[in-house]
This record gives structure tokens, C-alpha cells and sequence, in this order.
């Protein structure tokens, strides 16, 4: 199978064109779904030509891979985020990261992304790699922080990426199913902020040291 490439650019005019191309191609996606959005659409929304377009991407496909990868959840932990020294503290870090975690999760250009790579994955299994690629990413950073927060004895052993699986999975909870299914509103701001707290707490029920 071929494999979709966004090709590189190699100016500050090419970078600006090259942005300009994935919103539109975004946009139109979203709006009409994959099949039923033609390239030369795309070029007119995003004011290029042809030519333009496919100097910057070999195929549709490319661009949608592009999109994914640009709208995609990321949510990483700095890497120099300090070590808590205790349970209050580690329940202030996870929680602020969970927050924002929720926060851009629950944006609806990400839910729209979301769904775009949901509807094409099966045809297009590139569409569904760039998006774990960007899930992934997160449950990497995520784990290793917990790897470091073990060695400060205040979770309980365990594989750290499993421990991170299980927390992103309290965090989605059935929210996100709600949001793509269309049966639930964007959380406001107070209820990203509880959610986040309670999934923290239940998994430090679970594996965090009690006598931290």
C-alpha cells in the first residue's frame, strides 16, 4: 500500500500556504464528510491552485493523516514537572494535568477529528495510525511520570504504561461516547475541572500509597 505524505515546505510562504490548506481541508471534511469533499474544493477554500495543493500533499488521504495529526489529543507532562512530595500534591499535579487534558479533548474541532478518523479508518489505516501515534504520545508521558512518582513511594508498584492506561480510561469515562455520539453537550469549564478531580481520586484510591 502507498503510503500519504504531507511533503515538506520550505519557507515562512509555504509554512502560512501549508496551514491555510489543512484548515480548509478540516473544515470541509467536518462539514461534508471525507468522500463528499473533493481536493478541488479544498484548493478553492484554501485559495491555491491544484498544483499548489498537490506540491504540498501527495493525496487527500495525506491531508486528512495531516489533519489527525495536527488536531490530535496531546496532553503530554512537561518533562520538568517537579515530583510531589506528598498525596495532596500528587493529587494537584494529575488533577491540573487532567484538566487540561479534558479541556482539549473535549474541544469540538478535536471531537470532529475524532469522528473523521473513526469514519475512515477502516478504509484508510493510516488514518487510524496517525491518530494513535497521538494517543500514544500521551499515555507515554503519562507513564513516565507515574514511573517517577513510584520511585517516590507514593503509588503502589505496577507497570507504569498500564497505570496510565488506566487513568486516561477513568478520564474518558463516558464522556467522550456522549460527545461523539452527539448526546451530550461540552462539559463547562467546572464540570471538566470535577471530572478531572474525581477520576484522580478514584485512581489513587486504587493505586496510590496510603501512607503517602
Amino acid at each position: 500500500m502507498k503510503r500519504s505524505t504531507a511533503k515538506n515546505t520550505s519557507s515562512d510562504g509555504d509554512g502560512e500556504m501549508h496551514e491555510r490548506v489543512l484548515a480548509a481541508a478540516f473544515d470541509l471534511f467536518t462539514e461534508n464528510g471525507y468522500a463528499g469533499t473533493s481536493t478541488l474544493k479544498i484548493a478553492t477554500r484554501a485559495k491555491v491552485s491544484k498544483r499548489d495543493l498537490y506540491s504540498m500533499f501527495e493525496s487527500k488521504q495525506a491531508m486528512l493523516v495531516a489533519c489527525i495529526q495536527k488536531e490530535g489529543p496531546r496532553g503530554q507532562l512537561p518533562p520538568e514537572t517537579p515530583l510531589p512530595r506528598n498525596r495532596k500534591e500528587l493529587t494537584s499535579i494529575l488533577s491540573a494535568f487532567a484538566t487540561g487534558f479534558l479541556t482539549q479533548l473535549t474541544h469540538p474541532s478535536v471531537i470532529a477529528m475524532f469522528r473523521l478518523a473513526i469514519a475512515e479508518a477502516g478504509r484508510s489505516p493510516e488514518v487510524g495510525q496517525a491518530l494513535e501515534h497521538r494517543r500514544a504520545a500521551v499515555r507515554v508521558s503519562m507513564s513516565e511520570f507515574l514511573g517517577r512518582i513510584q520511585s517516590a513511594h507514593l503509588l503502589a508498584k505496577g507497570d507504569p504504561m498500564r497505570l496510565a492506561n488506566q487513568y486516561i480510561a477513568l478520564l474518558w469515562g463516558g464522556m467522550m461516547m456522549g460527545l461523539l455520539l452527539g448526546v451530550r453537550t461540552k462539559p463547562s469549564a467546572a464540570e471538566i475541572k470535577d471530572c478531572a478531580l474525581e477520576a484522580t481520586e478514584a485512581f489513587l484510591r486504587i493505586h496510590g500509597r496510603q501512607h503517602s
